[in-house]
This record gives C-alpha cells, sequence and structure tokens, in this order.
C-alpha cells in the first residue's frame, strides 16, 4: 500500500459539539410531535372539539419547525477551534 493511504489520519463529518447539538434537536422535534398528540375519542359520534386547540395547532408545528431549523443550524455550525486554527495559521 503506498504510505498516503496508510498515513492519512480519518477524521469524523461533524465535531462532538455538532452531535450534542443534533441529539438537543431531534428531542425538540419530538416534543412538538408529542405536543400534536391528544386524548382520543370513546364515542365516535361525538364530536371532539380539542382536536382544533392552540397546542395542538399552532404551537406543536412551530415547535417541530424550530426543531429542524436548528438540526440545520447543528449541522452547518463548525466549531470554534477550526475558526482560530485557521486565522493562526494566515498570519
Amino acid at each position: 500500500m503506498p504510505k498516503k493511504m496508510t498515513e492519512k489520519k480519518s477524521e469524523m463529518a461533524l465535531e462532538k459539539q455538532n452531535y450534542r447539538l443534533l441529539a438537543i434537536a431531534f428531542i425538540i422535534v419530538v416534543i412538538g410531535f408529542v405536543l400534536m398528540t391528544g386524548s382520543s375519542n370513546e364515542d365516535p359520534q361525538i364530536f371532539n372539539e380539542d382536536i382544533y386547540s392552540f397546542r395542538r395547532i399552532t404551537l406543536a408545528p412551530l415547535v417541530v419547525l424550530f426543531g429542524f431549523l436548528f438540526g440545520i443550524y447543528a449541522i452547518m455550525k463548525k466549531p470554534a477551534d477550526t475558526k482560530k486554527g485557521k486565522k493562526q495559521g494566515k498570519e
């Protein structure tokens, strides 16, 4: 094998901090879906107006959307060490 192949150090695509932020984003999305759930209607002949509550129609989708946006941020965020290392290397 060429030396270039054996000397190459494998690096993770994301840093540890990014994975923590992704875990937080996942938890936020799960909380949003839990907010969408509600009690079941025991009698199918009776209409339950709880399905149109503020929590299910407005709050839960906003929480899920925030969770997805936070997940995108977690993936795109660059670690602080990388930024400092690049600045010092150019000087």
